[in-house]
């Protein structure tokens, strides 16, 4: 069974984009069931960035708590220091390198190393030395990386329309 561990950038798209939350509940109900069977999940630093928005999002990251956005466990600390040898060990500008070890995709990727979850953001890989994108990082320390919509196809969601409450 493949496990997915989604960025921010998945949620706050989706809601934004092409699965709000009063078009497309059927998108969110996905989620929420696939954490339940242990398939999908996210971590508490996401859960930090999507709280701190303070809309409608937000109330919903609220609701799911711990069960959805995971906490760093023993297994994710030492996760941590290889996903920084590795940042530190790149061609990457100074200023890139702290403003990743600061931000939630830092704990995101220790997260799925530990796990072995795969990762799951709307981010491209990038030449840049100014900014460390996820998709680099999972290229660079062996961990699968895929989008939102390669994840629904591979565990073939569907979101059949119905009829409107």
């Amino acid at each position: 069974m493949s496990r997915y561990l989604l960025d921010a950038n998945v949620f706050i798209q989706g809601k934004n984009l092409h699965y709000g939350f009063d078009f497309c509940p059927a998108f969110w109900d996905w989620l929420v069931e696939q954490n339940q069977a242990g398939v999908v999940a996210s971590i508490e630093k996401v859960s930090d960035e999507l709280v701190g928005a303070g809309d409608e999002l937000a109330d919903w990251a609220t609701a799911r708590g711990r069960p959805f956005f995971l906490a760093p466990d023993d297994v994710v600390l030492p996760a941590l220091g290889e996903v920084s040898a590795w940042a530190t060990g790149q061609n990457y500008e100074p200023a890139a390198i702290a403003t990743f070890l600061q931000v939630a995709d830092y704990w995101l990727i220790a997260h799925a190393r530990a796990h072995e979850f795969i990762v799951v953001t709307h981010e491209v890989p990038s030449e840049s030395v100014r900014k460390i994108k996820i998709p680099n990082a999972c290229i660079g320390l062996g961990i699968t990386c895929v989008s939102r919509y390669e994840m629904l196809r591979r565990e073939r969601a569907r979101f059949v329309l119905g009829v409107a409450t």
